[in-house]
Formats: C-alpha cells, structure tokens, sequence
C-alpha cells in the first residue's frame, strides 16, 4: 500500500493527513473553500490530552489555546453549581487543522460524494467526514443532536468562564474565546436548540458575527458499523468517535486516528482497538438515551450512572473538568433535565 485518500479535513483527518505522508502518498480532500471553513464546534478540549496528542507530529498544543478555564458554571434553572475544571480550554481549532495540512498535498472545495469519484488512484480511502459518513453505508439506526452556535462579540463578557446550562435532551454552552469573543451554542435531541440559544442571546445581548450548525451524531461506535466498505475505512465521528454525555468529538477522533494510524494496513486489528477503547461509549448512550426518551430511573438505573461517573472519572484528563458523583445526580436528576415537566 502506497496512496492514500483523506477524504474530509475536520481535526482527525487533518491529523492523519500529517501522521501518515511520513509512510505513504497521502492527499487530503476538504468540500469547505479554504478561505470560508470555520470549524463548526465550541473550539472547547481539554489541554492535557491535546498536548499528548499533538506531540507526537511535532506540534505544541499551548501555541493554539485561547482561553484557559477555571470554573465552569452549571445552571440547572433554579439553583446553580461550579465546576474545577482540570484542562478545559478554548482552543482556535481552525488555525490547529490548518498548520497540520499545511505543505501536505490537500484540495480545498473538493466534495467528494463516492469513493468511485476517486477512481483506481488511491490504495486506501479514508472517510473522516464526520457526521455525513459519506463514503460509507448508512447506519441502521443513527442517533442525531441538533446543534447551531453562535460566535458573539461582546462590550463587556456576561459571563466570566466556562457556562453550560443542561437540558432533558442537550445542553446550552458558553465558551470563552477570549478578546471579548464567546462561541454561545445549543445542541438538542428535539431541534429546539434555536429556541434555547436566541433566548440566551435576548437575555444577556452581544454582537453575532459568525452562524455555524450541523448534526452530531452521538451513536456509539459499536452502533457504527461497518468500518469499512471496499477500500474505504472510517475514522473519527464518522463511525461513532463521539462521548454523547459531552458532545465531545475533537480528542475522541483523535484518538481514533491515533488507533489507525498504528493499523493501517490490518483492518481486523484496528477494528478491534476500536469496539474495545470505545466500549465504554456504548453504556453512556444507554444512559443518554434513556434520559431523552423519559425512562430513566433512578433506583432502576443508579447502576448503570455509577458505571458512567467511573469511566468519567478515570477520563478526568479528557473530560477536562473534576468528576464528582454528587454533582452528575445534580444533573441528571434535576427539574431542568427532567421530562416531567
């Protein structure tokens, strides 16, 4: 195997574009001009788990953050709690993808629809175009959270760190930018998320420059299957790289790339190492899953939150924020989250 094909240049294709040209003829295909791409995402990661991640291509995460957090605020209506985050930052995502594919050979305004568009050009296809999984077949059953943010200028920050405001099927974000910048976004199961976010901007005002919105897909990887289709493989959100409890997609898919990366040529293996690093992913959207639709118990499913608060707790580098059970039954069990409402 000789040439490769990157087809979709969000952070893990980006990612893989630079880690693979040192072995293989790697091209890297993007439907977004280069001058019109904004990243569609709150730019926010947890900057213990990037800078590991971006060490080993030579890149010092510390050059791209642009708001190092302390606190984050969880307003559940009625009574308001805080967070000690552990990383959590703002990052400029689009700068990061850029400088990865940066002297590499990509195409920029290239939407690319099949793998037959690409002919018998390329050994390996790689499909890393997230949520339209658009090389691959279709998944039997996705589960789908609609998002839209806004990126806000402010005259005076209306709130000083990171905020998120929970919901029975999503939550709102505020993530500092820095500059008197925030990304203000919505993401919610039931396509209210326009509602949720307009009602926030009415409320604490700001200047809109920038619009940005897709969906997220948050069915686990075990639920994405096939990987492969001929010889197309899928990496990163495109198979399922998603913790659906976060919305967390940027180290998830880099974590993913960094599995096939060490396995591109034995797809069994990189299968493998998939369905058993994401495994835990599959019981957190049980979870998720169960609080959208209305079932969630507490005495039935307390096991099942348990599992979730220690796979979270070992995660606390890549969550980026202190984990305390105390704080996810806050969560999970309040007014704000509830469908009885």
């Amino acid at each position: 195997m000789r040439k490769i094909a990157v087809v979709g240049l969000g952070v893990a294709g980006s990612y893989l574009v630079s880690k693979l040209s040192h072995e293989y003829e790697v091209a890297g295909f993007e439907r977004c001009d280069y001058e019109n791409c904004y990243p569609p995402c709150a730019w926010g990661t947890s900057s213990i788990e990037m800078q590991r991640l971006l060490s080993s291509i030579g890149l010092n995460f510390e050059d791209y953050i642009l708001y190092k957090g302390k606190e984050m605020c969880v307003d559940l209506g009625n009574s308001r709690f805080w967070i000690k985050l552990r990383g959590l930052c703002t990052f400029d995502k689009l700068s990061l993808e850029r400088d990865l594919v940066d002297g590499h050979d990509t195409k920029f305004g290239v939407h690319i629809r099949s793998a037959e568009q690409l002919g018998d050009e390329y050994d390996l296809i790689i499909d890393s175009t997230g949520f339209s999984r658009a090389l691959l077949p279709k998944i039997d059953k996705d589960y789908v959270i609609h998002t839209l943010e806004y990126k806000v200028k402010y005259s005076k920050m209306p709130i000083d760190d990171f905020y998120i405001k929970p919901m029975r099927a999503g939550y709102l974000w505020f993530f500092p930018l820095g500059d008197s910048y925030a990304h203000v976004g919505c993401g919610d199961y039931f396509g209210k998320q326009k509602y949720f976010l307009d009602s926030f901007i009415q409320e604490h005002g700001g200047e809109i420059v920038k619009v940005v919105g897709r969906p997220l897909r948050i069915t686990p990887p075990s639920m994405c299957q096939p990987y492969y289709a001929g010889k197309v493989v899928g990496v990163g959100e495109s198979i399922g790289t998603v913790f659906s409890v976060l919305g967390e997609g940027i180290i998830s898919s880099l974590r993913c790339a960094e599995i096939f990366s060490k396995n591109v040529e034995d797809p069994e293996a990189y299968t493998a190492e998939v369905l058993r690093k994401f495994s835990p992913y599959k019981e957190v959207f049980d979870v998720v899953a169960d609080k959208i639709r209305g079932n969630f118990s507490f005495v039935r499913d307390f096991p099942k939150l348990l599992k979730v608060f220690r796979y979270m707790k070992r995660e606390e580098e890549h969550c980026g924020v202190e984990i305390k059970m105390a704080d996810i039954i806050k969560i999970f069990f309040s007014k704000a989250t509830s469908s009885k409402r």
